[in-house]
């Protein structure tokens, strides 16, 4: 089958935009050398049409210097052309980047939007108000729990600036009868000290010694101690 309708060959991929625009500022490049080398040619061409005289000599060196001119101006015109269909393709890179970017885009919104479908199924605004309800009054049994346990026994309402101002009177009156001894009243001395021995007539400690019946004499041993008896033996 190869024989009669023959093989089929390889097409290759077709270039992209960063490989032609590498392409061809590889040009652009290899002509701007070509300029630099054209520059420094004309600059000694220069040199020699100052040191020479007018007369053949000069115009012959004009006559090059003209040609090399002429190069430089046709590989400028190149460069230009070079340098505008690098900036067609950058523009051509530049929109198809921005459409990969918008196309990511929109991938990423409709994957978010069928995320946030999915939680808006679970999350109802309904739920939620009856939940704040609660809080609420929860919050407000809370409040009334704290004040009754914090309500005070036993504590007599209704008092006014007439009762404060007679029970400091009658204060006043009270301190007045107290008998005061160096400006203090009586409720504010300290206690006097008490004879507590005199009280309790303990029996007074007999101050002669105290020792063995008078009339008879203990013997004493060698160390100052009474002398133990010893028993009399018989043989």
């Amino acid at each position: 089958m190869k024989r009669v309708f023959g093989a089929k060959k390889n097409t290759e991929p077709p270039p992209s935009i960063q490989d032609a625009s590498d392409r061809i500022n590889k040009r652009g490049d290899s002509v701007e050398d070509k300029i630099k080398k054209l520059d420094v040619e004309l600059c000694k061409y220069r040199e020699q049409i100052k040191k020479t005289r007018p007369g053949p000599a000069q115009e012959a060196v004009k006559a090059r210097a003209m040609r090399v001119l002429k190069q430089k101006k046709m590989y400028e015109g190149q460069r230009d052309m070079l340098y505008n269909q690098t900036f067609n393709l950058d523009q051509v890179s530049f929109a198809a980047e921005g459409l990969k970017d918008a196309q990511q885009t929109m991938t990423a919104l409709k994957s978010a939007n069928k995320e946030l479908k999915g939680m808006m199924k679970t999350v109802k605004l309904q739920d939620i108000d009856n939940m704040q309800d609660e809080m609420m009054d929860l919050m407000d049994v809370s409040s009334e729990i704290q004040e009754t346990l914090g309500r005070s026994y036993n504590i007599p309402d209704g008092l006014d600036e007439d009762d404060l101002m007679g029970e400091l009177d009658a204060l006043e009156a009270d301190m007045g009868n107290e008998t005061e001894t160096d400006g203090m009243p009586s409720y504010l001395q300290p206690d006097k000290e008490t004879d507590f021995d005199n009280e309790l007539n303990f029996p007074s400690v007999p101050i002669g010694g105290t020792g063995a019946p008078s009339g008879r004499v203990q013997a004493e041993d060698e160390f100052g101690l009474p002398a133990v008896p010893r028993a009399s033996l018989r043989g």
